[in-house]
């Protein structure tokens, strides 16, 4: 029989029905990601247990990890999001109804929970028909979806905390994001079913192979690439921990230093543009002259923020100069865009990604969920800034972690 010629790759045959639920989704998160330390500080809770809130999104997260792998390889990443949808709008419900920081933290985990499904959905789908060359600006553009709904979304909360009065009214914005997504998924065509049909070709093989569903447990899979996961994912935690902190720590700020809560959601709202604006060009970089070039910018850049942030709470234009790092964190961010879910695309196994893909975003998001704990803890223990210092500390051996790990394991042509 003749050789079925593969269709060539284009972007636009991904882009409504693998990017536009992502976008939706991502737009309520982006929402409410600002309001969660308000919200926890108006119910009565300090400065340290507002940061423990916040920290239950990645703390959910983390444990999301554990079976979405095997989750997805058994219903498939189209049921898995919109089962996410649901579970995040119960979760959003309780954090409407909450009258207890207590009672909202239980609520922001359920979310987090349902947050790390739905992302690792999309990513094995990327990872598994995405051929490699356009591997970078492909997983950089999911990337970019998400943070172009990071940048909508604390606008409208913004627009509603005026409106209403209540920030936590928010949260109706990441409801209305969950059922847009759900019916987007519903009703358009899956695109897992669109490339099942095309036949694989020797230059599209490792892009295009389905995902197996036979699927390794998270455990077996960490043991299995503890090599990697305790060199390389070392250095994705900290990626992770320094993200996580510029979440948690420039709503804190806000709060410490009197920006009202409307115009935190805008001034987060803008670096979220800056963030956004970069996310094809890093991915372009990563593509054509390697991972390298994104990861130490931008965990440089993360590190020297937090660093600046600390020495500038009680000067006179404290205000002014929270903008500005704020700006500064939201592009050294924007940097990285795409940069851990392209390390998991290149480290996992081309036939079925989502185990190590859940063990690689576990690791990762290790890192995510213990550095709003910490600065939880060195807020109460000593102070923000001082949290905000070891943070960028933090941020500067990440970089260097990467410098070590990152050519050993990611070659400079992939």
């Amino acid at each position: 029989m003749p050789t079925v010629e593969p269709l060539p790759f284009r972007f636009r045959s991904i882009a409504l029905p693998a990017i536009l639920p992502t976008l939706a989704f991502s737009i309520g998160e982006g929402a409410i990601i600002p309001i969660i330390p308000i919200v926890a500080h108006n119910l009565g809770a300090q400065l340290a247990i507002a940061g423990l809130v916040t920290a239950m999104l990645t703390i959910g997260q983390l444990f999301g990890d554990i079976p979405s792998g095997w989750v997805i390889s058994r219903i498939g990443e189209r049921a898995a999001m919109i089962y996410a949808c649901v579970l995040s709008v119960a979760g959003l419900t309780l954090a409407m109804l909450s009258t207890s920081a207590w009672l909202l933290g239980v609520a922001v985990f359920l979310i987090g929970l349902a947050t790390a499904v739905f992302a690792l959905a999309r990513q094995a789908f990327m990872t598994t028909f995405v051929p490699l060359a356009y591997r970078a600006r492909a997983l950089s553009t999911l990337g970019g979806s998400f943070r172009l709904g990071f940048f909508i979304g604390p606008f409208i909360a913004a627009a509603v905390i005026h409106l209403t009065g209540s920030t936590q009214s928010a949260f109706w914005v990441h409801v209305a994001g969950c059922v847009v997504a759900a019916a987007l998924l519903v009703f358009l065509r899956d695109p897992e079913v669109t490339f099942r049909s095309r036949r694989n070709g020797s230059d599209m093989t490792e892009g295009e192979v389905l995902l197996d569903k036979q699927s390794r447990s998270l455990l077996s899979t960490i043991a299995k690439n503890r090599g990697v996961l305790v060199r390389l994912g070392t250095g994705a935690a900290l990626i992770s921990a320094v993200r996580a902190s510029r979440q948690v720590i420039v709503p804190l700020w806000a709060v410490s230093i009197g920006v009202s809560d409307a115009n935190t959601a805008l001034i987060i709202g803008i670096a979220g543009g800056l963030d956004f604006a970069l996310f094809y060009t890093t991915g372009q970089i990563m593509d054509r002259w390697g991972r390298m070039w994104t990861a130490l910018p931008s965990m440089i850049g993360l590190g020297l923020g937090h660093l600046a942030l600390a020495f500038t709470h009680d000067v006179p234009a404290a205000v002014t100069w929270f903008i500005v790092i704020t700006m500064v964190l939201g592009v050294a961010n924007g940097f990285g865009s795409g940069l851990l879910m392209t390390l998991g695309a290149d480290l996992a196994d081309p036939k079925n990604p989502a185990p190590f893909l859940g063990a690689f975003r576990f690791t990762s998001d290790a890192g995510g969920a213990a550095s709003p704990l910490a600065l939880s803890a060195l807020t109460a223990l000593v102070s923000l800034p001082f949290a905000g210092g070891v943070m960028g500390v933090i941020g500067l051996v990440g970089a260097a972690v990467l410098w070590r790990y990152l050519p050993r394991y990611v070659p400079r042509t992939r």
